[in-house]
């Protein structure tokens, strides 16, 4: 990690086969940079990317550190890399399926030099329609995780828990104080993860956002929203590329976060309740497929969630 902050901002990009998305998210920020009074530098973390994202980076934006990988070593991983190579006073982790909205960058800057306390802030993430993408979330519970993004949220989606978790009593247009904010796009104060480290590695990716958020609150700082900074979040481009992995990182990264914070017994519990959900889902297509009703569309579910159930979601780590 640098050692002396050199200059205002530096935004860590981490890229795995989305090139096009890529390339629209740095034209804005260089055109967010552009804009403001800033000091910035772009890196560019590409994990063995086979669509020619690497290149592109090297022929369109060489003004940007570019460190390609040999390998995909994982989302968590590629932004500490990253982050060890910067010299910001902030640093910027950005998703490269975001596209950063006029003078954000500059916005989100602002509010750290203007809040010393704060150690994190984030923008009002937005879905390409324009609607608003919910990006603020309170500190989970173990019943919260055992509703949120599993088959029991598709049968309340309005759930108290849900609500609370979600922060939806209040205002999306309210800059506020938050639990943390979602890792699509979120400013970082040096000093706030000096003390508590950078970005837990036993995660391949999903919650580590959470963690590092959880772990920089406890030290004291706080995390903020801000909705006058906007992002574009296309969301899941490059983890619905494979998607029982995608299930898999998802909810044993869950797992791994209340074993960590909470106690083995919370993670065990949660870890079986999950498998118990996936195998409920098993069973529910496979009864499906076997009356022939859209077999097509129920095989493809029925390996995914087989996988799911091999891998016993006990690491969250590469899968190997």
């Amino acid at each position: 990690m640098a050692s002396e902050a050199a200059m205002d901002l530096s935004i860590v990009v981490v890229s795995w086969n989305v090139r096009t998305l890529l390339e629209a998210c740095l034209r804005s920020v260089y055109a967010s940079l552009a804009a403001a009074p800033l000091a910035g530098e772009v890196i560019v973390v590409d994990s063995a990317s086979a669509d020619g994202s690497a290149e592109m980076v090297r022929e369109r934006y060489p003004q940007a550190l570019l460190l390609a990988q040999d390998e995909n070593i994982g989302f968590v991983r590629a932004n500490n890399l990253g982050i060890r190579r910067s010299r910001g006073q902030h640093i910027l982790l950005l998703n490269p399926d975001t596209e950063v909205v006029g003078g954000a960058l500059a916005a989100l800057w602002e509010y750290l030099r203007a809040h010393p306390e704060v150690g994190i802030v984030g923008p009002k993430l937005l879905n390409p329609d324009g609607s608003v993408q919910p990006s603020r979330r309170r500190f989970p519970t173990l019943a919260t995780a055992f509703i949120e993004s599993t088959v029991l949220q598709q049968w309340f989606p309005k759930h108290p828990l849900l609500r609370r978790y979600y922060v939806s009593d209040r205002s999306d247009d309210e800059t506020q104080e938050v639990d943390w904010v979602t890792g699509a796009c979120f400013l970082v104060r040096r000093e706030a993860f000096a003390g508590v480290g950078l970005l837990d590695e036993a995660l391949f990716m999903y919650s580590e956002e959470l963690d590092w958020a959880y772990r920089i609150k406890g030290a004291g700082w706080r995390v903020a929203y801000l909705p006058a900074a906007q992002v574009i979040h296309h969301g899941g481009q490059s983890s619905s590329q494979v998607v029982a992995a995608q299930h898999i990182y998802f909810q044993s990264s869950k797992v791994h976060f209340f074993r960590k914070h909470h106690g083995a017994a919370a993670g065990e519990a949660l870890r079986w309740f999950l498998l118990g959900t996936y195998a409920y889902q098993w069973l529910r297509e496979g009864l499906k497929w076997l009356i022939g009703h859209k077999r097509s569309m129920r095989a493809p579910r029925l390996r995914t969630y087989e996988q799911v159930m091999r891998s016993g979601l006990k690491s969250a780590g590469r899968i190997s």
